[in-house]
């Protein structure tokens, strides 16, 4: 017999072989029905696979992330055996699933497939799922597992297999379809009801642009028809909002070519908005004790080698900039960590001094490769909302509770209500690839927790997140459709200060090391504005947005009034156009719609003659007639209750 034990604390006894769905059917026969995946003692099995070792068993269900992953790793093998079934000379190479379904990259040879393709694959994977083929590991030495893939004249699958120990080798079996897998399936493909297969695009083999391109097939799958049509519905709100979709009808930032991949150009109206984030955050920053400071856009590559940058990115990243001084190399800064450390460094600091906070609004590059480049969500150069503090061990706690009030500050104004707090911690078992002295690990990762629970922060806690160099807390944001956005994250890293030789004073006259936390509430500005665009669907706070008012004459004739009464608003600090084009007010108003202008000024004859205005609020429509003070008033108590 073993013994099964429950997360609620309870335990059963089973005989030995028991499996997952013999379990989750003791309990009831509808849990049996929902699980897809299960773990024993945290370790994934297979739901149908034979258990001979006590332990603590979880059930997971489509409900959690878990359940799934594992759903759409098994679709995964589904889509490649269908792929198969078209095009059988096809090499098979990894299908991994993703945060919104999963795919599945594949080495057509002289095959291609285009989006009119997409119906009959759907169509045979369902063919096929219907089957409820059941999937089934089983183990191979590495010799019958390079055996198998050289005769199927397939080097990717050759090349995994090489990296592998022999004795954890494992392949996966349904149907008539084989696949290296480590496993981690749903007990049968029957459970897949709907697939829908979104795109198909080039991607390199392991991500390197030296390396064959192959054809790269995402799709997703769901065990409902029914929850197959709400993501379609979903897709399609979603292409409404695409940061690039709207950066374009906005005029906030542009691509070019010539300039190169990956590196954004901000248009006017963008430069505008940025700088406005900016400020806003500086003010925040201000009254927090930062100071600002500035560093160049390059550095010595020592400075990175001393840093340890150039040993992790270096191979991957930009290239060291030769200059006419022999053996003299610069790089484009990845990271502003290193030059704060310099500036730091540059004075003497006593336990009097900190903390010393560092603030700085720094563009750095990282080489993306070109298929992992997304609009401003991944690009090469960008610029991070970055600050560093060094302060003793006992002022951690209290740092991480000020830097926690200054993202919910802006998180709350930017109207992003729905987030949590990701706290990374140390393996509890290994701590072998950690530096830094115990106690003051143990410190940093009580004060974390401390400040989230007396800051009431919606909490989960992952033992081996954190980074070899400290703790962090990290927030993950959902936007209007749900989905999930790392924007904000504070780290302790006792390692910089430790490369760079950092010191103070303290009371007792010795020198000791500070700790060093690094802070980006936005991240970077382009994957913040993304996402921030794309949460409001380019409709920006009153505050934010680059037109709060357009005043649009009903004619010609009263142009004239309309740009009076725009250097009106201009002294109150109101942001204002005129829309002097010979439409009709109707069109206008569309198209000021269209623009997400906040306010519109509708200015006729009677609105001369009562020396009142006509007000229209975008998604409100009429407001009435105002004073010109009025108005100001009005638009002044919006802001004041954004930004308050």
């Amino acid at each position: 017999m073993i013994n099964i034990s429950f997360p609620d604390g309870n335990q059963k006894s089973f005989d030995e072989g028991v499996s997952a769905i013999d379990i989750a059917k003791s309990i009831s026969s509808q849990l049996a029905k929902a699980i897809l995946t299960a773990t024993l003692n945290g370790e994934t099995i297979e739901p149908g696979a034979p258990i001979y070792a006590s332990g603590e068993i979880k059930f997971f269900t489509w409900d959690n992330i878990e359940g799934k992953k594992v759903f759409w790793h098994s679709s995964a093998h589904v889509l490649a055996q269908t792929i198969l079934e078209f095009y059988p000379n096809t090499k098979l190479t990894i299908g991994p699933p993703i945060d919104n379904g999963f795919y599945y990259d594949v080495d057509l040879g002289e095959e291609t497939i285009h989006e009119a393709d997409f119906e009959k694959i759907e169509k045979k994977f369902i063919e096929l799922a219907r089957q409820k083929a059941e999937f089934k590991m089983r183990s191979q030495t590495k010799q019958e597992a390079l055996d198998y893939y050289k005769s199927k004249n397939n080097p990717y699958k050759v090349e995994l297999i090489e990296n592998l120990e022999d004795g954890t080798i494992t392949f996966c079996d349904h149907a008539n379809f084989t696949d290296l897998c480590r496993g981690g399936h749903i007990p049968n493909t029957g459970l897949i009801k709907a697939v829908k297969i979104t795109s198909a695009a080039g991607a390199y083999w392991r991500g390197n642009e030296n390396n064959p391109q192959l054809t790269r097939i995402y799709g997703v799958s769901f065990p409902k028809q029914t929850l197959l049509e709400e993501y379609l519905q979903f897709l399609e709100e979603a292409k409404k909002r695409d940061h690039r979709k709207l950066g374009k009808e906005l005029e906030l930032f542009t691509f070019s070519q010539r300039v190169g991949q990956g590196l954004p150009l901000w248009l006017p109206k963008g430069a505008m908005l940025r700088e406005r984030l900016e400020n806003f955050l500086k003010a925040a920053q201000k009254k927090a004790g930062y100071l600002p400071v500035i560093s160049p856009h390059i550095g010595s590559k020592e400075l990175y080698v001393c840093s340890g940058h150039y040993e992790k990115y270096g191979a991957d990243s930009f290239q060291p900039i030769q200059t006419p001084h022999e053996g003299e190399e610069f790089l484009l800064k990845p990271m502003n960590c290193p030059h704060h450390c310099e500036i730091y460094k540059s004075s003497p600091k006593s336990y009097k001094d900190l903390p010393v906070r560092f603030a700085e609004f720094g563009t750095v590059y990282r080489y993306e490769q070109s298929g992992e480049l997304h609009g401003l969500t991944r690009v090469r150069g960008f610029t991070q909302d970055d600050a560093h503090l060094f302060c003793t061990n006992d002022q951690v706690k209290e740092e991480f509770k000020n830097v926690i009030d200054l993202v919910l500050y802006i998180f709350k104004t930017l109207d992003f209500k729905d987030y949590t707090a990701q706290i990374s911690l140390r393996d509890k078992e290994n701590r072998s690839k950690y530096i830094g002295d115990d106690a003051n690990w143990e410190k940093a990762e009580n004060a974390i927790i401390e400040a989230a629970a007396e800051k009431e922060l919606n909490t989960v806690i992952e033992y081996g997140e954190a980074a070899f160099y400290g703790p962090k807390l990290d927030f993950m944001v959902k936007d209007a459709l749900g989905r999930s956005w790392q924007l904000g994250t504070i780290q302790v890293d006792y390692n910089l200060p430790e490369r760079f030789d950092l010191e103070y004073t303290g009371a007792d006259n010795q020198k000791h090391r500070p700790v060093m936390i690094h802070r980006a509430p936005f991240g970077s500005m382009e994957r913040f504005v993304a996402v921030l665009l794309e949460h409001c669907e380019g409709k920006f706070p009153l505050w934010l947005v680059h037109n709060q008012v357009a005043i649009l004459p009903v004619s010609d004739k009263y142009n004239e009034d309309a740009q009076n009464l725009l250097k009106l608003l201009n002294n109150y600090d109101i942001r204002a156009f005129v829309d002097e084009r010979s439409e009709k007010v109707g069109r206008k108003i569309r198209d000021t719609e269209i623009q997400k202008v906040p306010y519109m000024i509708i200015l006729g004859e009677k609105e001369i003659e009562s020396q009142k205005i006509s007000v229209r609020r975008q998604g409100k429509g009429d407001l009435g007639s105002f004073g010109v003070d009025e108005f100001a008033k009005l638009i002044t108590e919006e802001i004041k209750k954004e930004l308050n």
